[in-house]
């Protein structure tokens, strides 16, 4: 089957409310103690970034599967590379909160297009991993220059300008993360600029936290 790489960029930004006004909100499951829900917004729509608070809620989808074959769908280590730092959820929640609405900061989901638009994590721009495997160097360009690269008068690619990206796939047994990285150290993008969401798109849904359906209706 032919896989599809075009890209699907939507608007990015966050609603932040005050610490201490969101703390004060009476919210049974609270992210932290000190952070019980966000705004961000997703393809132009504000979203409220939540965990479910039925405490009896569990998952029933694809989601709820322990074992996959292995290859291809094998456990990754907890460094994807030396130079990258893996994050978790609250690492990712703050950086949709400070980093995203100053636009310093991308969170990536690295999946398939297809994928993409059943279900992800509010905020996130679809960049697919077969981006950087297809060779295609216009595709690659024109990927960058989205997230802050340039060029040179001398055609020389130009990342000082990079923006910050929080890349994320299925879980811990996806490879399409790494794939996506290993591909965009190749043409040059800064290590030190990428960080790994390790557990993914099913650690997101374990912890009840809210995701996006069908391009724009909120679960």
């Amino acid at each position: 089957m032919k896989k599809n790489i075009k890209m699907m960029i939507p608007i990015l930004g966050v609603l932040a409310m005050s610490s201490n006004a969101m703390a004060n909100e009476d919210v049974l499951v609270k992210i932290t103690k000190d952070i019980p829900y966000l705004y961000v917004t997703h393809m132009g729509q504000k979203v409220k970034v939540a965990r479910i608070q039925d405490t009896n809620n569990r998952l029933t989808d694809d989601y709820t599967k322990t074992s996959r074959a292995c290859p291809p769908f094998c456990i990754h280590p907890s460094k994807v590379n030396k130079d990258i730092k893996t994050i978790a959820e609250v690492e990712m929640i703050k950086f949709m909160k400070e980093k995203v609405p100053t636009g310093k900061g991308v969170v990536i989901d690295a999946r398939l297009k297809g994928w993409y638009e059943v279900e992800t994590i509010p905020s996130a721009i679809n960049i697919p991993y077969a981006i950087m495997e297809s060779g295609d160097k216009k595709l690659a360009k024109k990927m960058f220059s989205l997230l802050g690269m340039t060029v040179d008068k001398d055609g020389t690619w130009n990342f000082s300008k990079a923006k910050e990206l929080a890349i994320f796939c299925n879980g811990v047994w996806c490879d399409q993360s790494h794939r996506l990285i290993d591909g965009m150290l190749k043409y040059g993008y800064p290590a030190d600029k990428m960080y790994y969401y390790r557990s993914g798109f099913q650690g997101w849904k374990l912890l009840g936290l809210t995701t996006v359906v069908k391009k724009e209706n909120v679960k």
